[in-house]
């Protein structure tokens, strides 16, 4: 006779209280002790959590291979990217079968004279394998090699081609290493600078690279300027002292500007230098007012300097307005006036076109106008799609003075395509689509959009795809119900758009319905469905997910115990706060690097970008009612005596967004009133996950199959 085996018991964090007192509310809080990230007690603590994980998901082993397997036969692991031609090169990246990491490189351009030919991509061999006369410029395997994280935050090439700079971080904690190379001799120069953030671009001449740095709080607040060979100190740019500001720079497509940009959550600041003096001081675009949002591209129409400025002042959903540069505060020429329901995101500038994106019905757009050689404005005209749901927009495009116009396209059911639009002939090309091997049909699957009605009536969007023969034709729900894996996100104005994913292929093939549910605090429906969903509205984005799952299972789609949510993110304290709102609803809820924690960091300013983040959620320091508000829903605060499905939440040990302690603490406290939760913390990555591809396969494959077990699917259909 077998002996039974011992049960398994989940760690217990130690309670070790500590006090909290603000607005004449104490708070005793039992589990912040595991904040101490370098405490050999914590780190015990989170190795028991994963280890209790591993033990209990171990009958998922299986299903969690096979689903990798999938990813892995329907991916083309030896591939290459549409070639984008920048200067006299062809830029590329590609793949290894058996390699964690891509590679960078390129080949030589022809200028024959004759436009269509010089700008048409090079055919790469088929196989994945090197083209002849590569050059490699960066092999990510041989960076990462010694190392159980690599991250790339910058990577440019000089304008003329022969020097590369490049950034890099082996903890996870989006930190670079900035360092240079010379491509003509393969020589890495000596200079050096350690602590950057993501984005260092060089100037026209190449003579200076451009990168930012953070603060105490892990703020970008500083851009400086680097000459190369130089032993002295760096020079710096603009440094911004108002704790809610991040900075950033870049360089503008006609190389005419190096812009410095300032912006909090609601309000932003421009800054220009002449990049011909890349030494000079930055000139201020329009100064800053509290509560308007603008950014600035350059054009030339007329024949003189103009800068196109996407702004929200008396525009919601912001206008497009062009000023001259020499004169920005002068007078300003509406291109495109403010409309009600269509979210202008940005233009983009070339010599002869000019290039729109804004959403409008929930759906990103992009419309192209030629600039006219009169002084009439540009005429844009909409690029049109036959997919009921689908999502547009630029792709790489870093010539001024190309043919052609490179666009990203793809929906649930498309994957993802580069175009190539004829600026001449208004022709689009398809130059690529993402392979998916295994034989996969589009027309088996069927994307659409259902509405639910909200708390106070309002309409939500729920964007569903699934298997054809799950539904009849129709309009209507299938015959009985199926199961669900419900996404939501529901901040920063931040839009969950269509698109394909070949891990989403696992589920869909196993019956499962993947639904997105665009509540309030995204702005999928404009700037007032972003108002809607953040700061003293927040509660929105909550009941707003709550009422999709309800009108799915009421309208037949699915029932509680087919019905998983997933978030990230803020996504995660979106299904946190569910899980303690309407539990009943779900069968699991998957909490990704989840931010449950949310009002013990929004009240500490010394953590990481907690200034930053008063405009998204309040200031509860400051502000009573908001710190009333932000107790009342955070997942962590409000875990109580109540039936809760199954919760899984994973985490980063090195993650600086959301801490690893925020769903470290929200475990402890579910699992002390008896909700079976599980932590899994990556204890080498950052809020992105693990870093190579592999790695990411298999950790989402171990996700995909934790969530066909909570559907009732763990026989694997």
């Amino acid at each position: 006779m077998t002996e039974a085996a011992p049960p398994l018991h989940p760690p217990r964090a130690e309670r070790r209280p500590t006090r909290r007192e603000h607005h004449g509310d104490l708070v005793l809080d039992d589990y912040e002790w595991l904040r101490a990230k370098d405490d050999p007690a914590v780190r015990a603590h989170l190795e028991a959590e994963n280890a209790h994980t591993a033990a209990l998901t171990s009958h998922l082993d299986i299903l969690e291979e096979l689903v990798f397997e999938e990813i892995r036969r329907r991916t083309k692991e030896s591939d290459l990217s549409v070639p984008v031609r920048e200067g006299g090169w062809w830029y590329y990246r590609r793949t290894i079968e058996g390699a964690q990491y891509g590679i960078r490189a390129r080949v030589a351009a022809a200028d024959t004279g004759d436009r269509a030919a010089d700008w048409t991509p090079p055919a790469l061999p088929e196989d994945g394998s090197a083209p002849e006369g590569e050059q490699v410029l960066l092999d990510g395997n041989a960076e990462a090699a010694g190392h159980e994280y690599f991250g790339l935050g910058s990577f440019d090439v000089s304008p003329d081609g022969w020097l590369l700079l490049w950034a890099v971080d082996t903890e996870g904690d989006e930190r670079y290493l900035l360092r240079f190379r010379d491509l003509e001799t393969g020589e890495t120069l000596p200079d050096e600078v350690a602590g950057t953030a993501g984005g260092a671009f060089f100037d026209p001449s190449g003579r200076h690279a451009f990168y930012t740095t953070v603060d105490a709080a892990w703020r970008p607040d500083t851009v400086w300027r680097h000459e190369l060979g130089s032993t002295g100190e760096d020079a710096v740019v603009l440094r911004e002292d108002d704790e809610r500001y991040w900075v950033g720079a870049g360089l503008t497509r006609s190389r005419r500007y190096i812009v410095v940009e300032l912006g909090s959550k609601i309000t932003s600041e421009v800054h220009l230098i002449d990049a011909a003096e890349p030494t000079g001081d930055p000139a201020v675009v329009w100064p800053r007012r509290e509560g308007v949002e603008y950014d600035v591209e350059h054009a030339v129409l007329d024949g003189r300097d103009r800068l196109l400025i996407v702004h929200n002042e008396a525009a919601e959903d912001f206008e497009l307005a062009m000023v001259d540069a020499e004169a920005p505060r002068g007078a300003r020429t509406v291109l495109v006036p403010h409309e009600r329901g269509r979210r202008i995101e940005s233009v983009e500038a070339f010599a002869g076109h000019l290039a729109l994106e804004y959403r409008r019905e929930a759906l990103p757009r992009v419309a192209v106008a030629r600039i006219p050689d009169s002084g009439s404005a540009p005429a844009f005209e909409e690029l049109r799609f036959e997919e009921e749901l689908f999502s547009a927009g630029l792709g790489a495009n870093p010539e001024w003075d190309a043919p052609s116009l490179r666009l990203g396209y793809g929906s649930f059911t498309t994957p993802s395509s580069v175009l190539s639009l004829d600026l001449a002939t208004g022709e689009r090309t398809v130059l690529k689509t993402q392979p998916v091997l295994g034989g996969y049909d589009p027309a088996r699957y069927t994307q659409r959009r259902v509405w639910a009605r909200a708390d106070d009536g309002t309409r939500i969007p729920i964007s569903l795809v699934y298997r054809d023969d799950l539904v009849g034709a129709g309009d209507g729900a299938p015959e009985r119900p199926t199961p669900v894996h419900l996404y939501g996100y529901g901040s920063y104005e931040t839009s969950i758009d269509p698109g394909f994913s070949i891990p989403r292929l696992s589920l869909l093939e196993r019956g499962v319905v993947f639904a997105v549910a665009h509540v309030r605090g995204g702005g999928e429906l404009g700037r007032h469905w972003y108002e809607q969903g953040k700061t003293g509205a927040k509660r929105n984005t909550f009941t707003d997910f709550a009422a999709c799952a309800r009108h799915l299972v009421d309208t037949g789609w699915t029932a509680p115990d087919r019905l998983v949510a997933e978030g990230g993110s803020a996504g995660g304290l979106l299904v946190g706060a569910v899980a303690n709102l309407a539990p009943e609803l779900f069968s699991g809820i998957l909490a990704v690097v989840p931010f449950v924690d949310p009002l013990t960091s929004i009240l500490d300013p010394e953590l990481p970008l907690t200034v930053i983040e008063w405009d998204e959620w309040g200031n509860p320091l400051a502000d009573p009612e908001i710190y009333a508000l932000m107790k009342s829903y955070s997942p962590y605060e409000n875990v109580a005596d109540r039936a809760y499905p199954p919760i899984l939440a994973v985490t980063s040990l090195n993650d600086t967004r959301v801490l690893y302690v925020e769903p470290a603490k929200w475990v402890a406290r579910l699992r002390e009133h008896g909700a079976p939760a599980l932590l899994r913390c990556d204890m080498a990555a950052g809020h992105g996950g693990v870093s190579g591809r592999y790695d990411s396969w298999r950790k989402r494959a171990f996700e995909i199959a934790w969530i066909l077990d909570r559907l009732g699917l763990h026989a694997g259909g």
